[in-house]
């Protein structure tokens, strides 16, 4: 039996503080992933923002709140020009309201041309916030948060790989397949969809992300 030699202190010291230093080192990453966020909504009116159809819907700054109500009208980011970026809204909806937090859409009349991550928990539209809107495989069915309750919803779009977070979890990661690459960029926009809807935002921020390569012909 080999003679039992203890460890060398500093050794054991460093062993103890590996853990330390990873956590550190982790913090020190969110903190410098928080800096590069971009508001989009600053809290006292809709300077960056544009109405669709003009003078309709009823979009409006209350106690630092972006209230929409009121008739159908979708609230545009005055750039069309997103393309691969995490798109993060602090968000609530009333019992049987029906919103929607839009991504590389296209400016202009109707439901906005592009991708929508739905928002919504009590509407008769079955399909419920966390949802990537108008793909059978990307639908959640259940409520996820209950109406009246504030709630974050991220979406992450690199490519055609498009990424939903509810609350941190992951509700949609999917691959869209579309070889004439419809919607590659666009507006961020958010939707008033009905009279009955009342949508609350208190965040509204992006952090945009390396555009995707064009492959050479």
């Amino acid at each position: 039996m080999r003679p039992f030699k203890s460890r060398s202190p500093l050794l054991i010291a460093g062993a103890l503080l590996l853990p330390a230093l990873a956590l550190c080192a982790a913090a020190d990453e969110k903190k410098a992933d928080e800096k590069n966020w971009v508001q989009l909504f600053n809290g006292k009116d809709l300077d960056g923002w544009k109405v669709y159809p003009k003078g309709t819907g009823n979009w409006k700054v209350e106690d630092g709140i972006l209230i929409g109500s009121g008739p159908a009208s979708h609230l545009f980011s005055k750039r069309g020009d997103y393309q691969n970026f995490r798109y993060r809204v602090e968000a609530q909806i009333n019992d049987h309201g029906n919103s929607g937090q839009y991504f590389r859409t296209q400016f202009g009349p109707g439901f906005p041309k592009g991708y929508e991550a739905q928002i919504n928990s009590t509407h008769r539209d079955p399909i419920k916030t966390g949802s990537l809107y108008g793909f059978k495989e990307t639908e959640v069915r259940e409520m996820l948060v209950p109406p009246g309750e504030w709630f974050t919803q991220e979406v992450t779009a690199i490519g055609n790989h498009i990424v939903i977070k509810v609350n941190g979890k992951t509700t949609v990661d999917y691959k869209v397949t579309d070889p004439k690459k419809t919607y590659t960029k666009g507006h961020f926009a958010l939707q008033q969809h009905d009279p009955g809807t009342v949508v609350k935002f208190r965040k509204i921020e992006v952090l945009e992300l390396p555009a995707t390569p064009v492959p050479e012909e």
